[in-house]
C-alpha cells in the first residue's frame, strides 16, 4: 500500500518534468519569430526612407551632390580670399579715417571714370577787380575748354571766390553774373549766396571758402590765393606730390610779426591784446597764397561756427591750426611777393 501511494507521489513530477522542455521549446520559437518580425518592419521602414529620400531627390532636383571636392576647395580658397579682402579694406577705411591718401589716380566705378581733383584753388576777389581777373586768364588760368581739361588732365580746379552785394541782384551783382556765363570760372558753391563781400569780411570769406570747398570737391588740398598773384600750376603740382604722406599739412610761406594796436594803422588788429604783452602774432602762412589738406579743410567746415577769426584772414587760418597735429611747412617757393628761385608764384 505505501509503494503505491509512493508512486502516485512520484508521478506529478515526471509529468511537470516532460513539460518544462516543451514550454521552453515554445518560448524560445515565440521570441525567434518576434524578432524576425521586429527586424522585418525595421528593414522596411529603411527601405520605406529610402525610396522617399529618394523620391524627394527627385522631385526637387537635388539627387547629386552640389558641387565636388574641386569646388569644394575654391570655395574655400574664395572665402580665405573673401577674409583677406575684408581685412584689407577695414585697413584702408582706418587709414582713411587718420587722412592717408593716396597717389593722385583715376577712380573708376561702373558707370563712370573720374578723377579725384589733386588741388582746389580758390582765388581771392571782390567787385571792382575784372582787370585782375583778365589778368590771371592771360597768364596762367585758361578758359573754357582748356579750364576743363586743366582740371581733367592734372586735377586741379581753379574758381573765382566772390560774395553777393548787400544789395542783392544790384548791378555789382548783375556784373558778376555776367562775367560768369561766359567764363564760367566762378566759384559755384553756396558761398555767393551767405556771404556778403567786403573787405572786412575776407577772414569770414576765406573759412567759407575752405568749408564749402570740402563739401563740394573731394580734393586732396585746398589753397587760397588772391587775385593779383602768378601761379605756376606745374610746379604747384609737383610740389604737393611730396607731401602726400602727409595727412594734416598746412603749407606756406610761414611768417611772424608784430600786431599793432593802433586803430589808424593799416594791419590794425581789434583783438592786439589777445596776443599777451609782445604783441607777436604765432607762426603762420602769409595770405598771398597757402595751402591745407584735406583733412583739415574737412576739419574746418565741421567747426566753421566756433571758429574764431581775427582781422586778417591768414592770421585767423594760422589760429586754427594751433592746438591741432597739423604740420607746419615752411615752404619758400609760396613767398610769391620776393619770387625765390624755382617759385611758384609771383605777386602781378
Amino acid at each position: 500500500m505505501q509503494i503505491r501511494d509512493g508512486l502516485r507521489r512520484q508521478a506529478p513530477s515526471a509529468t511537470g518534468a516532460m513539460r518544462s522542455p516543451m514550454s521552453a521549446m515554445m518560448l524560445a520559437m515565440f521570441a525567434t519569430m518576434a524578432s524576425f518580425y521586429v527586424a522585418g518592419r525595421l528593414w522596411q521602414d529603411a527601405q520605406n526612407r529610402v525610396y522617399l529620400i529618394k523620391e524627394l531627390d527627385r522631385r526637387t532636383g537635388q539627387g547629386r551632390s552640389a558641387i565636388s571636392v574641386d569646388d569644394t576647395l575654391k570655395v574655400v580658397s574664395c572665402r580665405q580670399q573673401g577674409k583677406r579682402l575684408a581685412s584689407l579694406e577695414m585697413e584702408l577705411a582706418a587709414a582713411k579715417h587718420e587722412g592717408f591718401v593716396g597717389k593722385y589716380t583715376s577712380e573708376t566705378n561702373a558707370t563712370h571714370s573720374r578723377k579725384k581733383p589733386l588741388v582746389v584753388i580758390g582765388i581771392m576777389t571782390s567787385f571792382g577787380r575784372k582787370n585782375y581777373r583778365e589778368a590771371v586768364r592771360k597768364s596762367w588760368l585758361p578758359t573754357g575748354s582748356l579750364l576743363k581739361k586743366l582740371e581733367d588732365e592734372k586735377g586741379i580746379v581753379v574758381r573765382f571766390i566772390v560774395g553777393r552785394s548787400a544789395n542783392r541782384g544790384d548791378r555789382f551783382d548783375r556784373e558778376i553774373d555776367d562775367e560768369n556765363r561766359s567764363t564760367n570760372d566762378f566759384v559755384t558753391m553756396a558761398l555767393q549766396d551767405d556771404h556778403i563781400e567786403s573787405d572786412e569780411e575776407l577772414p569770414m570769406k576765406t573759412k567759407r571758402y575752405f568749408a564749402n570747398a570740402a563739401e563740394t570737391f573731394d580734393a586732396e588740398f585746398y589753397a587760397k590765393v588772391n587775385d593779383d598773384i602768378y601761379i605756376n600750376v606745374d610746379t604747384l603740382s609737383a610740389m604737393l606730390e611730396t607731401h602726400w604722406d602727409k595727412p594734416r599739412v598746412y603749407i606756406g610761406c610761414m611768417k611772424s610779426g608784430e600786431v599793432f594796436s593802433e586803430a589808424t594803422h593799416k594791419w590794425y588788429e581789434p583783438d592786439w591784446w589777445k596776443f599777451g604783452d609782445g604783441k607777436s602774432y604765432f607762426r603762420h602762412a602769409s595770405g598771398e597764397m597757402f595751402v591745407v589738406s584735406r583733412a583739415v579743410a574737412q576739419f574746418i567746415s565741421i567747426n566753421r561756427s566756433v571758429l574764431r577769426t581775427y582781422a586778417h584772414d591768414d592770421v585767423s587760418v594760422g589760429s586754427w591750426m594751433i592746438g591741432l597735429a597739423v604740420k607746419h611747412v615752411n615752404e619758400a617757393k609760396l613767398c610769391c611777393s620776393s619770387w625765390p628761385s624755382g617759385a611758384m608764384c609771383s605777386a602781378l
